[in-house]
């Protein structure tokens, strides 16, 4: 594996989400010392936390998965994630509602997702699933250490015997095709294939490989933190800054002091210069080849994942919703040609909404309970939508969709508090308005994803969703991990 030049004995990491505090307590545990800068007063990035009117709502990511990544963080500087963040699994995980007025609860729990399938779909089912469920954990093991978690100088690093067990179990092949194989019944295999949305595919067209999605979902279990979400990137600082870390919130950094092909200050934007040996850009992928004064050399242009509306708000009562409720549509191939392929709407909307008060009641300050509504849409590059024009008409017509879909009354009593579209995404500084970053596709997969070293400066490491792995909480904690091995070794 390669290492950046040089000594590499203060490093400062740009960024305070999940991808630069991993960074940040992996160099401490290897005895760095660390200078961590964010430009907003508040830590997780992408995982973050707002308070409206006395509520903390999640703003962005709602669903954590492979909390043991967690558990290696905290322990790079001795200390238990027990001792820092509490951790409720989900059971069930999601509750699905279909178009058809039928239902569906996902457990991770082997059993009782099989007595599930079979209450639901049948015998024949059920057997289709416990198959599926040693597939995906085959495809988990395969990949786990040699593909996710593992730093790759070149595509040859890809020629390991643990390739040729990923093509033999169907990884490159196509993912709908082969979850189709284990079950028969349309709506039970949306349940273990929609995942790959998250990658910023189309399921039926993503890689067989990306089903290790659906294995962190469905198999490994999804989990919540008391205090939300945001709670993770609060108690990851504070352990950073126990173990020595030099934390500064509120401090933007405008250009990067090079000598040669070295980095030797980061200065910031107001004026201060904080010298180093090397450092670790964890930010949106755009803003830190801005930083560098480069940009990927890549054949093609880089393709970004679709976006979301969402809506965060409050209402009165539950509304016979669990802590993640998934809403799917009728038309659900139909949904990806025209988010990903086409540039539109959905015309006929699967919704995510999740009640974190279902799990954590104390997050309403107020009573009552926090409720946020996802709609999966076009990025700004793929779809020329007025979003000043359409954001409050389709935010009435996503509210009309969640009535018609069996909560009676639900746009009446409904609060909302914020409404995000791809536009507001892109004034975030979020390139092509996504918080989902670039698409997994195989020229962005793995080596084929931009590098977390780059040419342009030889003691500079990128962190984040942009670079390798990729999306999700998992990935960008892999990600940080994996920039700290670019500076330490392993």
């Amino acid at each position: 594996m390669r290492k950046i030049d040089g000594r590499a004995d203060h490093v400062v990491v740009i960024g305070a989400g999940l991808a630069g505090l991993s960074a940040t307590l992996h160099l401490l545990g290897a005895g760095r010392r660390v200078t961590l800068l964010e430009q907003a007063d508040v830590p997780g990035g992408r995982a973050g936390q707002q308070s409206f009117d006395g509520n903390a709502v999640d703003t962005g990511a709602s669903v954590l998965t492979m909390p043991e990544l967690l558990e290696e963080a905290f322990a790079a500087v001795g200390e238990p994630l027990a001792k820092n963040v509490r951790l409720t699994r989900l059971d069930p995980a999601y509750r699905a509602r279909f178009a058809d007025g039928s239902t569906l609860a996902l457990h991770t729990d082997g059993e009782a997702m099989e007595a599930e399938i079979r209450a639901f779909a049948g015998a024949r089912e059920a057997v289709g699933y416990r198959a599926l469920r040693r597939w995906l954990t085959e495809l988990y093991t395969v990949q786990k250490d040699h593909f996710l978690a593992a730093n790759f100088d070149s595509p040859l690093g890809l020629a390991r015997p643990e390739l040729a067990k990923l093509a033999a179990l169907g990884g490159f092949g196509r993912l709908g095709p082969r979850v189709g194989r284990y079950l028969l019944d349309e709506r039970v295999r949306r349940l273990f294939s929609f995942q790959a949305l998250y990658a910023g595919l189309d399921p039926a067209r993503a890689m067989g490989a990306y089903g290790v999605i659906a294995y962190m979902d469905t198999v490994g279990g999804v989990y919540y933190p008391e205090g939300g979400m945001g709670e993770i990137g609060r108690a990851m600082t504070g352990a950073a800054a126990r173990a020595g870390a030099d934390v500064r919130f509120g401090t933007e950094a405008a250009w990067l002091e090079r000598v040669a092909s070295r980095v030797r200050a980061v200065r910031t934007r107001s004026g201060e210069r904080i010298a180093c040996d090397a450092v670790v850009l964890a930010t949106e992928l755009g803003t830190a080849y801005r930083l560098l004064g480069a940009r990927p050399r890549r054949p093609v242009p880089l393709r970004y994942s679709p976006s979301a509306v969402v809506l965060h708000g409050r209402t009165t009562q539950a509304w016979d919703l669990g802590h993640h409720t998934i809403f799917f549509g009728g038309a659900w191939e139909r949904t990806f040609a025209e988010i990903i392929r086409e540039g539109k709407l959905m015309s006929d909307p699967s919704l995510l909404v999740t009640r974190p008060t279902a799990t954590d009641p104390g997050l309403a300050g107020r009573g009552g309970e926090i409720v946020s509504v996802l709609a999966p849409a076009p990025n700004l590059r793929r779809g020329p939508i007025d979003w000043e024009r359409l954001r409050g008409p389709y935010r009435e017509e996503l509210l009309r969709t969640l009535e018609a879909r069996g909560l009676t009354g639900f746009g009446d009593e409904f609060t909302v508090d914020e409404t995000i579209t791809p536009a507001d995404w892109a004034a975030r500084g979020l390139t092509a308005g996504t918080p989902f970053s670039l698409a997994h596709t195989f020229a962005q997969t793995g080596p084929f994803r931009p590098a977390n070293l780059v040419r342009a400066a030889g003691n500079a490491v990128l962190a984040g969703c942009g670079t390798t792995p990729g999306v999700g909480i998992p990935p960008v904690l892999i990600s940080g991990q994996l920039a700290a091995e670019r500076i330490t070794g392993r």
